[in-house]
């Protein structure tokens, strides 16, 4: 005779079955978009860089800009008093 299992188990095994290849899947899902937002940060980075390079020659390596408002002014020099 052969064995069979219930229906409530072969059902809660078809659920789990189910969940669980999902939870693979959207894992998938989630790598590949990690892996996109790693490849733009790393376009912004070199973007920003490249800026930054044209700023320093066009304002001094030691202009200090705020980003909130665009102003510009030269590094403090901080002394030491001994």
């Amino acid at each position: 005779m052969e064995k069979k299992l219930t229906e409530q188990e072969l059902s809660q095994l078809q659920t789990l079955n189910k969940d669980f290849n999902n939870a693979k899947s959207q894992l998938g899902d989630l790598t590949l978009q990690k892996h996109g937002l790693c490849l733009k940060v790393e376009r912004i980075k070199g973007e920003f860089q490249a800026l930054e390079s044209s700023l320093t020659d066009k304002y001094g390596k030691d202009a200090v800009i705020n980003l909130e408002t665009g102003a510009i002014k030269d590094k403090e020099v901080v002394t030491e008093n001994k």
